[in-house]
């Protein structure tokens, strides 16, 4: 016990005084401790490497997750300085690892501009570590350093490095151990650490998804740079189940390759490049040679890269970064491209407006941003961001610098003279139009459409038959394919709680059809007149007059193809309604079996697929039951009785209905451009792929 004691001196105070406030308050800096806040410590750690390729210094990065759930970060950058920081006396590693607010990243000599910027990232990874080791490649030489949460020692490893192996503190002097040689000219820096589970909770785990799709956007923001994952966990349910797996990505095309990357729908304009530059003067506090702080005015530069382009839909994807840290809640950057992308378009369709019939109207925000895709970045020096997570940038001036500078370029872009030029300028014009059109028609849409009581008159389709409830969570909006199921279902429903709406056939195929062709599609319009929540980005789901909206459409391809029409209409101009689970499918029966029952009333049983019928036949025919003949196939809604489809596909108690859930939303994106764009050649080619597993007898023909 007295050795115990002895060990422990004053210097270990020094050491852990700044990091025992991150070991208790880690929200603070990582923002939870859970899954979110271990990805956020490894974020810090490659955001330190990319900082050396923005430099000009690193072409490599590789991130390994090991099996025994450490991960390790490898770049080939110029190493962390290994001699002695002359104001702390401790090597440029402790320091880094040790020290909160502290690093190269301050007053712009090592780094123009970075991605770490308060100087806690390493540091607060390190204090938040059950065991970090650091390996710097310098002057010909490896040194090693380790720590304890975030005390600088030794470990008595074995074979392999353990995060419990025995660990003695350093008592004396603590610097970088030279623990083998470096090839001439080879510089770096690898950093393996172990989370500390007394900090993160017990579920919490690197997520491969997450990493890669940070790594991708990463290679995109660093054209050249080279980045490499390797996962050897064996985790259930990732690409590295059965093994290690490896993933590499570098894009020398930057942010257009990024924008190209995120674009899911068809093409309005090419992919245009906005950038330029700026200066501002920012006051700024600093410490002289002597330690005291002063005020001072420091001229700051502020490069801007956009990268944008606009498509058919009316989604935005905006992302935007500062320095290549991603600012997902925006800034100032933002705020400046939004009001100078407002003004330059509104410029645009007032100069056109004879042409594009624009009228009187003025274009909004959200006319501009539909179906726009953008990659917004910044750099500059030490820009002011709200808390260490970085999720909003506050510099003021940057607002400015971005507004001037995508007002210039865009302007130059609209008034081009090249024929490819004024052809997607005029595309562009026409869409922000037709957007500001469709606005204005679904604002009164929803100003005229809400549910009408008995003194009031009613604007909806007459051909609505409407539920007599006002309860929106009971009401259900059956859409039916024709007249004749139409009269079948009228008396087979509950007109206390269930409206119809007829369709006639195929609608509009909305995915390759303009804003305006929908909307002047009378059997489009009447659906988003029904529904009374408007359409697109003006969509209310408080608005809307029905609890669930059920397709019911007959049990053949023709009827698939309907079906899918539908969710195309709803998937692109009222997709909250599929994101709150209120759009269904209704299941029909395929077969009606009719079991004789001698000196009763024949019984009926329904199957829903061939299989499923063949397995009922086995089962009656095994039970020695008499069923006659022929089997009735049911080819449309209108071939049952009112009360067959009350029972079958109507009636709460006993219906089947399959509820429309987007799990993901860009791959439900893609196939929907895949099967209902525009685009015939991919779509060609996917038929052609799966026509080999195409059950030929789920044909109608």
């Amino acid at each position: 016990m007295a050795q115990t004691s002895s060990a422990y001196n004053a210097r270990h105070l020094s050491v852990l005084e700044g990091l025992e406030a991150v070991r208790k308050r880690p929200g603070m800096y990582i923002g939870s401790t859970d899954s979110r806040g271990l990805m956020h410590c490894l974020w810090e750690i490659i955001d330190n490497s990319v900082d050396e390729a923005l430099g000009g210094h690193a072409q490599n990065i590789r991130v390994l997750l090991h099996a025994d759930g450490s991960v390790e970060v490898h770049d080939d950058g110029r190493g962390i300085p290994v001699d002695v920081e002359p104001r702390t006396g401790l090597s440029g590693v402790e320091v880094v690892f040790t020290k909160l607010h502290a690093g190269g990243k301050f007053g712009g000599g090592s780094y123009g501009s970075s991605g770490g910027l308060h100087g806690v990232g390493a540091s607060v990874v390190n204090a938040l570590s059950e065991r970090l080791d650091v390996q710097v490649d310098r002057g010909g030489k490896t040194y090693q350093m380790s720590f304890r949460r975030g005390e600088p020692g030794r470990f008595a490893d074995g074979s392999r490095p353990r995060a419990d192996a025995p660990f003695e503190p350093f008592t004396s002097v603590s610097e970088p151990e030279v623990v083998g040689k470096a090839k001439r000219g080879v510089t770096g820096t690898r950093i393996r650490y172990w989370a500390d589970p007394h900090i993160f909770t017990p579920d919490a785990q690197f997520k491969f998804d997450e990493l890669v799709n940070r790594v991708r956007q990463t290679s995109f923001l660093v054209p050249g740079l080279r980045l490499t994952i390797v996962d050897e966990r064996r985790r259930p349910g990732t690409p590295g189940e059965h093994g290690p797996v490896e993933e590499t990505f570098q894009h020398d095309g930057g942010i257009t390759e990024f924008v190209d990357h995120l674009a899911v729908d068809g093409a309005v304009t090419d992919v245009w490049r906005l950038t330029g530059h700026g200066s501002f003067t920012e006051r700024v506090p600093v410490i002289d040679a002597a330690g005291a702080s002063r005020m001072e005015d420091l001229e700051r530069s502020c490069e801007v890269d956009i990268a944008l382009r606009w498509g058919v839909g009316y989604d935005t994807n905006l992302r935007s970064f500062v320095n290549i840290i991603s600012t997902p809640k925006g800034g100032t950057h933002v705020t400046g491209f939004e009001q100078a992308l407002l003004k330059t378009l509104r410029k645009g369709v007032e100069a056109n407006a004879r042409r594009l019939k624009a009228g009187n109207d003025k274009v909004e925000k959200d006319d501009v941003l539909a179906g726009l895709t953008a990659v917004v970045t910044v750099r500059l020096p030490e820009p002011q961001f709200e808390g260490q997570t970085k999720e909003i940038l506050g510099t003021s001036a940057v607002r400015q610098i971005v507004a001037k500078v995508v007002e210039k370029e865009l302007s130059a872009r609209l008034n081009a003279t090249s024929r490819a030029d004024k052809a997607q300028a005029s595309l562009l014009l026409e869409k922000v139009v037709s957007e500001m059109k469709s606005r204005i028609s679904a604002r009164q849409h929803k100003e005229t459409q809400r549910r009408k009581n008995a003194l009031e008159t009613s604007s909806l389709p007459a051909k609505l038959l409407d539920c007599r409830t006002d309860d929106v969570a009971r009401s259900e909006l059956f859409i039916v394919e024709g007249d004749s199921a139409l009269g079948t279902a009228r008396h087979a429903r509950n007109s206390d709680t269930q409206a119809l709406l007829p369709i006639r056939g195929k609608i509009l195929n909305v995915q390759k059809a303009s804003v305006a062709d929908m909307l002047s599609n009378a059997e489009c319009a009447a659906l988003i007149q029904v529904v009374g929540a408007g359409s697109g980005r003006s969509f209310d789901i408080e608005a809307a007059r029905y609890g669930k909206i059920v397709l019911m459409t007959d049990a053949d391809v023709d009827g698939a193809h309907i079906r899918t029409l539908l969710l195309t209409l709803f998937f692109r101009y009222m997709r909250p309604m599929v994101e709150h689970g209120r759009v269904y499918a209704a299941v029909p029966p395929l077969h009606r079996i009719e079991v004789v029952r001698r000196g009763k009333p024949n019984e009926y049983v329904y199957t829903y697929s061939e299989a499923e019928l063949h397995r009922r036949l086995g089962e009656l025919r095994d039970a020695g039951e008499s069923i006659k003949e022929p089997i009735q196939r049911y080819k449309g809604l209108g071939e049952m009785d009112a009360d067959q489809l009350a029972e079958t596909t109507m009636d709460p108690a006993h219906r089947t209905l399959r509820r429309v859930r987007i799990e993901h939303a860009e791959a439900a994106e893609r196939a929907f451009d895949l099967l209902m764009g525009s685009d015939v050649a991919p779509r060609k080619e996917f038929i052609i792929s799966g026509a080999s597993h195409l059950d030929r007898e789920r044909i109608d023909a």
